[in-house]
């Protein structure tokens, strides 16, 4: 059996290449196809397999300015040729799903999120452009949402990454998904007998949708310590608006980022995410998360138990957040935390990952059902490689 991965771009490691590497452990002998690769910026488990990117990759800046080529994405997929592959698994939350597969062959869909840029997120998008431009952002997103609509009927299987996403999947494809979880290297933090410091920690890009200037205005309000660790383009308008409380320590190494999750007592994150990696790296080091009630930390911040959600996306409701926090801060169990966050691990997202695989090459009826059209070819030819596979 032929495994191919297709994921959006490979220029950082951040969730969605997390998850690329655990589908690299199930299929070793995988190749990969990608927009845009930087292998500077990749880890050794993905640069040991083939890569092969489409024809973005040698355009002008393409790995600095690979977002502005994202119209010319959905040719340059179907310019791929993947006719040796009997599996095909997408990683999508730029393009990706848009391959052109046998028709016998198996393609199943990991969606991180339909794209942001022109579904979720498209107003606030917009908002961001000259305004001499927008009537052509306007054409582009229209013509982007139809490609992707359409695209969505080559995948036989989707697979969300939360029930969050799995519901944007059935409101802008109309289709259904099994949920997965991604993977959260929960092993790399344990929770410390220490007590915490006196500080607030921030963690995550600087981009305006994740709302960092919440968290500053919040402490800058109460006169508490945040230390904001991240970097990106909202680094200056952040930057002018924070008080002598608050420190940025932009892109840090790893160990000063476990350091950072041990010694605060508490993660803030004020944004919306689909998922959310960075509060279970928090919880799994023992802290509580004061998050957004929406989005992924539904999913996965419980109230009370592994931190505090708060609801209104406003400064004050995350000082009232704080201050109800401050209260009950004695009453958060490190321990309890971090064996929450252990739901989330590697090694349960490639056990799931391989049951869900399972389960739909063994269960064509219920595919063709709910989530996809199996081609009767694929049962035939990929099932028994992907069941020994699973190991």
């Amino acid at each position: 059996m032929r495994v191919a991965l297709v994921h959006y771009w490979l220029v950082s490691m951040r969730g969605g290449e997390k998850v690329l590497e655990e589908l690299c452990q199930l299929f070793p002998q995988a190749d990969i196809f990608t927009h845009v690769y930087d292998p500077d910026a990749i880890s050794p488990i993905i640069k040991r397999h083939r890569i092969r990117t489409t024809f973005v990759n040698s355009l002008p800046f393409a790995k600095k300015l690979y977002r502005r080529y994202l119209p010319l994405m959905p040719m340059a997929l179907e310019q791929l040729d993947l006719r040796d592959y009997d599996l095909v698994i997408s990683s999508e939350s730029g393009p990706a799903k848009g391959v052109l597969t046998r028709p016998d062959a198996l393609h199943v869909c990991y969606c991180h999120t339909p794209m942001r840029y022109i579904w979720k997120m498209y107003l606030d998008y917009k908002g961001s452009v000259n305004p001499l431009l927008r009537p052509l952002v306007v054409w582009l997103a229209g013509s982007l949402r139809q490609w992707d609509q359409h695209s969505a009927n080559r995948v036989d299987v989707f697979v969300a990454n939360s029930e969050n996403t799995r519901r944007q999947i059935r409101k802008y494809y109309g289709r259904e998904a099994l949920v997965v979880y991604p993977p959260v290297d929960v092993n790399a933090f344990q929770p410390s007998e220490r007590d915490g410091g006196d500080f607030y920690l921030y963690v995550g890009q600087l981009v305006k949708y994740k709302r960092a200037d919440l968290a500053i205005q919040a402490c800058n309000h109460l006169q508490r310590n945040l230390v904001i660790i991240g970097e990106g383009e909202e680094y200056k308008s952040l930057r002018s608006i924070a008080g002598p409380t608050i420190r940025f320590l932009g892109r840090q190494d790893f160990d000063t980022l476990r350091e950072h999750y041990l010694s605060c007592r508490a993660l803030l994150f004020p944004g919306e995410e689909d998922f959310g990696i960075v509060p279970l790296e928090a919880m799994a080091a023992g802290k509580p998360v004061l998050a957004f009630g929406q989005g992924g930390a539904l999913e996965t911040v419980v109230q009370s138990e592994t931190g505090i959600l708060f609801h209104e996306q406003t400064a004050e409701c995350l000082s009232n957040a704080i201050l109800n926090f401050e209260h009950v801060e004695h009453l958060f169990d490190p321990i309890a935390i971090s064996q929450h966050a252990r739901q989330f691990s590697r090694a349960h997202f490639r056990e799931r990952m391989g049951e869900v695989l399972k389960e739909c090459l063994s269960s064509p009826s219920r595919l063709v059902n709910g989530f996809g059209r199996l081609p009767e070819g694929a049962l035939a030819s990929v099932a028994p490689s992907i069941l020994s596979s699973k190991g």
